[in-house]
């Protein structure tokens, strides 16, 4: 499977790209994607996830986030 420095350095990195992509801070938009379950996606799925590009998951983790509140799109 994947080590778990794999899977933090990974999500890290995305974090960062979504902040960018946002306007945001790495801090807001960690609490962002925690708070509207992008982290536990990434999490879960992470086997696909990493597998994509960057923007393609940005795309489909802000478009998930907002079916869970999130107002970002």
């Amino acid at each position: 499977m994947y080590s778990n420095n794999e899977k933090i350095e990974w999500t890290l990195i995305f974090v960062a790209e979504f902040g960018k992509k946002f306007g945001l801070t790495l801090k807001q938009a960690f609490n962002y994607l925690t708070r509207y379950k992008g982290i536990d996606f990434i999490d879960k799925h992470y086997d696909y996830v990493h597998t994509q590009s960057f923007q393609s998951m940005i795309n489909d983790i802000s478009e998930y986030c907002h079916r869970k509140g999130g107002k970002l799109v």
